[in-house]
C-alpha cells in the first residue's frame, strides 16, 4: 500500500522571472518580426504559467500525473510545478464535528441519547484523498459508530451496575478515552488524526426517562435517611448516657423505651414536633 510522498517543487519566484523574460522575448519577437522566437517564446510562457501554484498556510495540493500519485505539498507560498501535473486541494486545518444524537442502547439494555464532539484533521493525504471516496463522510459515519459501540460497552451509571467501575455519567475521562482510541483505529485507514474526541450529550432517551428520575431520587432519599437514622441512633444514645452519668433521672427499660421511641420521632419525623407539657407525674 502506498503512503503520503511530501515533494519539494521548484520556488515559484524564480519561475516567475523566467516567465517575465520569456513574455519580454515573445514581445521583441514580434516587433522585430522574428516569428519563430516570438512563437517559441510565446509557447515557454504558457507552459510556465499553467505550472504556477498557491498553497495557503494549513492546506497541501496532491499531485497526480495521468493518474500516477507523484506527491504531496504541504508547504506554503508561491510554488511551480509540471503543467501537466492533475493538482487536487486538501485542507490540513484542524476541524470540528459534533454528531447527532443518537438512540442506543447502554450495556444493560436501556435506551439513551448520545452525541459526540470530535476535533480532527488530514494527517496523510495519500490515504484522504485514495483510500476512501469521501473522507469528510467516512469521518461521520464512523464516528456514529464508534459512539454506537462505546455506549453497548458500558453501563450508563452506577445504579444498573453496581460493580462496574466505568459509566457513562460519571467516568468522562475514561469513557472519552476510550471514544478517542476506538474512533482513532477506525479513522485511521482515511489518514486522519483524532485531536479531541469526547461526549457532548448524554441522556436517558425520554421514553425512560421520568422513571428513572424517580429511581434516583428514591435512592436519594434512602440514602439521606440512613444518614438521618445513623446521626439520630448516636444522639439517643449520648442523651440516656448524660442524662445516666449525672444521675439525672432513673430510668427502667419501659422508661427507656419509651425516651428512645420519642427521641427517634423527634430526630427522624419529616414534620416539626409539637411539644406537649404534662403537669402530672411522669406516669400520667
Amino acid at each position: 500500500m502506498k503512503t503520503e510522498k511530501v515533494l519539494i517543487p521548484f520556488n515559484g519566484y524564480l519561475v516567475f522571472i523566467i516567465l517575465l523574460f520569456s513574455i519580454a522575448l515573445t514581445l521583441y519577437g514580434f516587433i522585430s518580426n522574428n516569428m519563430i522566437l516570438a512563437v517559441a517564446a510565446l509557447l515557454l510562457s504558457v507552459v510556465l504559467a499553467k505550472g504556477f501554484i498557491v498553497i495557503g498556510p494549513n492546506s497541501s495540493k496532491v499531485l497526480l500525473l495521468f493518474g500516477d500519485y507523484k506527491g504531496s505539498i504541504k508547504q506554503s507560498g508561491l510554488f511551480w510545478v509540471n503543467p501537466l501535473y492533475n493538482k487536487t486541494s486538501l485542507s490540513l486545518r484542524a476541524r470540528n464535528f459534533e454528531s447527532e444524537k443518537i438512540k442506543v442502547n447502554d450495556k444493560m439494555g436501556n435506551p439513551i441519547l448520545i452525541s459526540v464532539i470530535l476535533v480532527w484533521k488530514v494527517k496523510d493525504t495519500f490515504k484522504s484523498t485514495f483510500e476512501v471516496d469521501n473522507y469528510e463522510a467516512f469521518v461521520r459515519i464512523q464516528t456514529d459508530s464508534a459512539v454506537r459501540k462505546l455506549a453497548g460497552s458500558f453501563p450508563y451509571d452506577h445504579f444498573e451496575d453496581e460493580r462496574a467501575t466505568v459509566t457513562l455519567s460519571t467516568n468522562f475521562d475514561d469513557v472519552n478515552k476510550a471514544l478517542e482510541h476506538e474512533v482513532t483505529q477506525r479513522l485511521e485507514i482515511a489518514g486522519i488524526e483524532v485531536i479531541e474526541s469526547r461526549i457532548g450529550y448524554l441522556a436517558y432517551a425520554p421514553e425512560i426517562a421520568h422513571s428513572m428520575l424517580r429511581r434516583q431520587q428514591a435512592s436519594a432519599v434512602v440514602a439521606a435517611r440512613h444518614k438521618i437514622v445513623e446521626g439520630a441512633v448516636g444522639m439517643v444514645e449520648s442523651a440516656l448516657k448524660l442524662l445516666a452519668d449525672k444521675e439525672v433521672i432513673e430510668f427502667d427499660e419501659d422508661k427507656k423505651a419509651t425516651m428512645v421511641s420519642n427521641l427517634m420521632v423527634v430526630l427522624c419525623g419529616d414534620s416539626e414536633t409539637k411539644p406537649v407539657i404534662n403537669t402530672g407525674t411522669l406516669n400520667q
